[in-house]
């Protein structure tokens, strides 16, 4: 039986360790590839992971290129290309680069992989999984972005530290964009089958929503000379699975939204059931008036986000 072939464009911390998640689950055979001015980088990379193989017990073969040669008929391609924010720096800042960047590695897996199932990690993610899904031409459902998952994940972890429970126990939804304007479900938030809102106080709670969308520039601040990587390499991986084994996982992504939520052919996050085919299905809930309204916010920033993008790259 074959092994699904996953390769992983950058090789930096995020790139990187989201190869370790995915060689330390079995998901495939994984390649790290970053650009030829890196040289030995990815080589390096690989080949140490490779070596912790023997100790942790998996047989995933992992390979450090420099080539998209060693890429072609990739079942799933992870975007994770382009510079990283620094502090102060906002994931708009980004955008000029990154969308040229985006651009270059988007028409390379056209030609090497062109079934993969595409999802990007790059910042800004909403206008780079935007540009991925321009470029590669590809059908909505195989190019998705990663960003609920991270943020509901942010989000759960600071409901579990104030609430003093196991992060298994909390179930979460945020949908819009991934950032600033993402907007918090509470009808769909809860603990043990508890609603959160018995839990939790209203003006508690915004705080913690608040400090969810923040998250990666708090990260950010602590750091100084580096972004968070742990946490969105686990949550690409968590995707990965959801593709290599059809899991047909009920979770939040950037998807291709026309008539859903009223987007109009753009990539915003929202619940998606994720399996072989990429984004199987797209799920819309019944929101409050003020869900509404936040979740237009989401969507208007991301369309201006998108508008501006389109005027650096044409």
């Amino acid at each position: 039986m074959r092994r699904a072939k996953i390769s992983i464009i950058g090789a930096g911390n995020v790139g990187a360790t989201c190869a370790h998640w995915c060689a330390a689950a079995q998901l495939g055979d994984v390649v790290l590839l970053d650009v030829p001015q890196t040289e030995g980088m990815p080589k390096g990379k690989a080949l140490d992971l490779m070596q912790a193989s023997p100790i942790m017990g998996f047989d995933s073969n992992i390979i450090g290129t420099n080539s998209y040669d060693d890429t072609k008929d990739s079942d799933v391609v992870v975007i994770t290309a382009g510079i990283a924010r620094k502090p102060g720096m906002s994931r708009d800042d980004l955008l000029g680069t990154n969308a040229k960047i985006m651009t270059a590695v988007a028409t390379e897996v056209k030609q090497s992989s062109p079934n993969a199932v595409v999802i990007v990690v790059s910042n800004p993610l909403d206008a780079m999984v935007q540009r991925a899904f321009q470029v590669t031409g590809f059908p909505p459902a195989r190019v998705v972005g990663q960003a609920g998952v991270l943020d509901t994940a942010r989000y759960r972890t600071f409901l579990a530290m104030e609430l003093g429970v196991s992060v298994e126990d909390i179930q979460a939804m945020l949908l819009g964009g991934h950032g600033d304007t993402m907007v918090p479900v509470p009808s769909c938030t809860s603990v043990g089958g508890i609603p959160v809102t018995q839990l939790i106080k209203p003006e508690r709670l915004a705080e913690i929503v608040q400090r969810a969308r923040v998250g990666g520039a708090e990260i950010v601040g602590l750091l100084k000379t580096g972004s968070a990587y742990y946490a969105p390499a686990a949550a690409t991986a968590q995707m990965v699975e959801a593709v290599i084994r059809d899991k047909k996982r009920l979770i939040p992504c950037a998807a291709y939204c026309d008539k859903e939520y009223g987007v109009g052919g753009y990539y915003v996050g929202v619940p998606v059931i994720l399996g072989t085919g990429g984004v199987e299905k797209i799920i819309e809930l019944q929101l409050t008036a003020q869900e509404k309204a936040d979740m237009q916010k989401s969507i208007d920033a991301v369309k201006e986000l998108v508008g501006a993008m389109g005027k650096i790259v044409g």
